[in-house]
């Protein structure tokens, strides 16, 4: 495993993969950070958003709903609260939520509602925008 690094992306459900990689970009919390081998090990809260990595020159991408980043010098570990791979996603289903999202923000009677609506405009969102650079 000579400059590479393992990935392994699991949510309470599965694991969603589990491969070595040459680079890893994921949406950190504080903003979005990137990884090589022989990182300096860390933690990070990641937030819903697009993580990406390359093998070779192919880069693939993965929607993450959140979660948690470990960092180590020879592996990244992903616990997520929901994962999809670009390939996985129903984009049919996620314009669907989109759309479900945006009329509840409208019609949301309160804070909590809103701030639920939101959230899941900010999921759907990511699975569109992650789907959409499948190859």
């Amino acid at each position: 495993m000579a400059d590479k690094l393992l990935l392994e992306i699991v949510t309470p459900v599965s694991k969603v993969l589990s491969e070595e990689v040459d680079m890893v970009v994921a949406p950190g919390e504080m903003g979005e950070f990137g990884v090589l081998h022989n990182h300096i090990p860390f933690l990070s809260k990641l937030k819903v958003g697009e993580l990406r990595f390359k093998v070779g020159n192919s880069t693939r991408y993965v929607a993450i709903m959140g979660g948690y980043a470990e960092v180590l010098p020879d592996k990244v570990t992903i616990l997520a609260t929901a994962a999809e791979e670009a390939t996985d996603i129903d984009v049919i289903r996620a314009q669907a939520a989109k759309e479900r999202a945006e009329r509840r923000l409208r019609e949301a009677k309160d804070r909590v509602e809103f701030a639920r609506a939101q959230a899941a405009l900010q999921r759907a969102i990511a699975r569109l925008r992650v789907a959409e650079k499948r190859g």
